[in-house]
């Protein structure tokens, strides 16, 4: 007869590659069953982004099939993303589990694009995302996503998100006499709409959410740094020096502030010959690269340049939704798992800190 303990021992041996640490240890094992050498239990991934939820999977199953005596196994695997911050500190947003803030050092790298895609790319893994156009003096997701006559109501003094096929969306763009003003406001007045938008919006249990920060070192990005805790900065940059050299000044800002970085992305990486594959690379190669090396910090990914994209946002179709399969979505993809990996990796350190933090300190010895 196999014995609970031998299971745990089998599945002790499956890594996630991520975390570096067993899934046994991460508690990744729920309602392990086992009856008459009958095995039953659910793997619960810490995202349903992770990159190599398959792979675990796999190693599962691997490690289990060692176990000969058993007579059949079933397992289900299902997912729960850890909260990359800490919502003890932050009661006013508890319900969201990771903010992501996404920066650049300069205007026309794509970010806002970027953003949006990489929040409609993470909510088609099945997590539950929301996105906040945070650049108050020109708001463009709303454009960008066919919602130019969308709106915002109040409940309970709450604002409510709008919603776009289930994503959580809060604009400036949103309010009617902004439509077509300038937002001409000093910076204290920017701060407190930002702090609006964070705090008095009802944010229905979100894993991720998504803050496109305006691009720079001013007042909207210091604000959500200083204002509530988060779970790190996506850096978007391209691959011109004149791009990641402006970039690193933003980074430097929020490593000064104490902000995780959580990688760097580089958009309009490359472009993709529609008749030969071939990559072209017009705007250079290897800014996002040098930044990653100078600061030791991920490479997420590379999306390369594809007139799609500008379409699509100028005509409010994002081409996660209208070319799914398409070389851009799939970069797109494949950074927001790398991103979601990140923040998990960000959770499971924060997790040992505050175990390191509670943990009693040795009896002094006394002479």
């Amino acid at each position: 007869m196999v014995g609970v303990d031998q299971v745990l021992e089998k599945l002790s041996t499956v890594i996630d590659p991520d975390l570096k640490k067993d899934i046994v240890s991460m508690g990744m094992i729920k309602d392990l069953e086992l009856n008459d050498n009958n095995l039953k239990f659910t793997l619960e991934l810490t995202t349903p982004a992770c990159p190599f939820n398959v792979e675990i999977e796999d190693d599962v199953r691997k490690a289990i099939g060692e176990l000969k005596e058993l007579k059949n196994f079933d397992m289900k695997v299902t997912a729960k993303v850890m909260e990359g911050r800490s919502l003890d500190a932050d009661t006013g947003m508890a319900t969201v589990k990771n903010i992501i803030g996404v920066a650049s050092g300069k205007g026309g790298v794509g970010k806002s694009t970027v953003s949006l895609n990489l929040a409609l790319a993470l909510q088609q893994t099945g997590a539950k995302v929301g996105l906040l156009d945070a650049d108050i003096y020109g708001p463009s997701i709303p454009l960008m996503l066919g919602m130019k006559s969308g709106h915002m109501e109040v409940e309970d003094n709450k604002l409510q998100p709008a919603k776009y096929n289930g994503l959580q969306v809060v604009s400036f763009g949103f309010f009617a006499e902004q439509s077509h003003q300038a937002a001409i406001y000093r910076g204290p007045i920017i701060s407190g709409i930002l702090k609006q938008f964070l705090v008095d919006t009802n944010w229905s249990d979100l894993d991720y959410l998504i803050v496109d920060l305006p691009p720079g070192t001013g007042d909207i990005p210091l604000t959500l740094a200083q204002t509530i805790p988060i779970t790190g900065i996506l850096v978007v940059t391209t691959p011109q020096d004149v791009a990641s050299n402006v970039a690193v000044k933003a980074i430097s800002m929020f490593e000064k502030l104490n902000v995780p970085i959580i990688g760097v992305v580089e958009n309009m990486s490359h472009f993709i010959c529609p008749s030969c594959n071939d990559k072209h690379y017009i705007f250079g190669d290897g800014g996002a690269q040098k930044i990653s090396e100078q600061f030791k910090i991920p490479f997420l990914g590379e999306i390369p340049l594809n007139s799609g994209i500008m379409s699509g946002s100028d005509l409010g179709k994002p081409i996660m939704i209208t070319s799914p399969d398409s070389p851009s979505a799939l970069a797109f993809r494949t950074s927001a798992k790398n991103i979601a990996a990140q923040c998990s990796i960000l959770a499971a350190k924060m997790q040992d800190e505050m175990k390191s933090a509670e943990a009693p300190e040795d009896t002094p010895k006394t002479n």
